[in-house]
């Protein structure tokens, strides 16, 4: 608060952030909207049993990877949650990684 003259305190919507600054000296990327892989393909049906395919959306933890980094699509999400569920149950797929 060493840049202000006395009076009062700006608001925090009000401060600089310097944000503006950053974006003039680097070049902007453009993020490409994703896609949902069953949309695009046309799979219909999430099988428990294809592990490969499973194992594209788990980490290395062993957790469900989220919609937001995946980028299926909400109705393929939730198959896809209840395919790795069932495949868990029956040992296809691990339940978390081993130490």
């Amino acid at each position: 608060m060493a840049d202000q003259k006395g009076g009062r305190p700006i608001a925090a919507s009000q401060r600089p952030t310097g944000g503006d600054k950053a974006i003039v000296g680097r070049k902007q990327y453009f993020r490409r909207k994703k896609m949902c892989r069953f949309c695009v393909d046309k799979i219909d049906d999430i099988n428990y049993k294809d592990t490969r395919l499973l194992n594209a959306f788990i980490t290395e933890r062993g957790k469900i990877v989220p919609r937001r980094i995946s980028g299926v699509c909400t109705p393929h999400q939730r198959r896809l949650a209840e395919a790795i569920k069932q495949a868990r149950n029956i040992a296809l797929l691990p339940f978390a990684a081993q130490v």
